[in-house]
């Protein structure tokens, strides 16, 4: 007869084997159904369902990762936070449009509890959704605080995080690897790449250091579809500070590996708002390049899920003379 500790660790394991898991096939449950699981705020575990992914209701993507930790960022320096709860899916290709948040133009990936999705047991059979259900849905969810403070889910990432002990910071790398986030071999990478650029800026200091005091702007006006190249990093050190910034905006090592490259334009960031705080940050002479996701490994230890675009100043391109 097995004991009461072989019994738990079987419901555990059984439990794990239930997760879902990258590569999955899921479907966003109902808005009645998604209703059901909200508070007053229309979140879930302090987690926003927002408006923008109402359109998803019903229908069928696959499970890129599970969510471990993030980076937050925006309001201050880069921090690697913990999820309070193991239950935080990333979709494949799914980011906000920001069109409940005034145009918020950062397109975050989505962030899901699981306990909006289910697993799809038969893909032949369809599911509808009654509009009427995703209107209900959208009343009960809040997009703002205050007349100047937007609510969603990165203005609340500090409350739905918490702080990661180095020790944490280890086992979450394991977890990444034990949850199919990963292989082994790309987590080694991960770490050493992040090992490497910490001991060098213990040592040297920023890699893309430069010494103005005030930083320099230039505007292009770049519009969607543009071919541009990536200056130099001799130039682009010529635009940054001390801390590697120009007007705030940080020139990450994984950025070096584009210069001389060429490009082309995804798209203009004019405003986003700012990780943990709701607030609407206006940018200028700012871009998307396509294909240019953020190189987390360099700055984060075992990286980030979240595949957050880079910003490029337009003072650190030119337009490409040939097509």
């Amino acid at each position: 007869m097995p004991t009461t500790r072989q019994l738990q660790s079987r419901t555990k394991m059984r439990r794990f084997n239930e997760r879902l898991r990258p590569g999955d096939l899921v479907e966003v449950k109902a808005p009645d159904e998604i209703l059901q699981t909200l508070d007053a705020d229309g979140t879930l575990e302090r987690m926003p369902f927002m408006p923008e992914m109402v359109e998803f209701c019903g229908r069928r993507f696959r499970v890129s990762r599970r969510a471990l930790k993030t980076c937050v960022s925006g309001s201050g320096p880069s921090t690697m936070r913990l999820f309070g709860r193991d239950d935080v899916l990333l979709l494949d290709g799914l980011r906000c449009s920001g069109a409940a948040h005034d145009g918020c133009q950062k397109a975050c990936m989505i962030l899901w509890r699981e306990a909006w999705l289910r697993k799809v047991a038969d893909p032949t059979v369809e599911t509808r959704v009654d509009p009427e259900s995703c209107q209900r849905l959208r009343t009960r969810l809040k997009t703002s605080t205050t007349a100047k403070t937007y609510f969603c889910q990165a203005s609340e990432l500090l409350k739905i995080t918490a702080p990661m002990s180095r020790w944490r910071r280890f086992e979450a790398c394991f977890a990444d690897i034990r949850e199919g986030n990963c292989s082994a071999s790309q987590m080694v990478k991960r770490i050493g790449i992040w090992l490497f650029w910490r001991i060098r800026r213990k040592l040297l200091g920023e890699y893309a250091q430069g010494n103005k005091k005030t930083t320099p702007a230039e505007s292009l006006n770049l519009q969607p579809g543009e071919l541009i190249e990536v200056k130099s990093m001799k130039s682009v050190n010529d635009t940054l500070n001390a801390q590697c910034q120009n007007r705030g905006l940080y020139f990450s090592p994984d950025m070096r590996l584009l210069c001389g490259q060429r490009s082309r334009v995804r798209n203009r960031i004019d405003k986003l708002i700012v990780d943990g705080t709701g607030e609407m940050r206006q940018l200028r002479n700012t871009v998307y390049l396509e294909g240019s996701m953020c190189g987390c490994s360099h700055v984060a230890f075992g990286g980030c899920p979240r595949g957050e675009f880079v910003y490029w100043r337009e003072i650190w391109l030119r337009r490409s003379v040939n097509p």
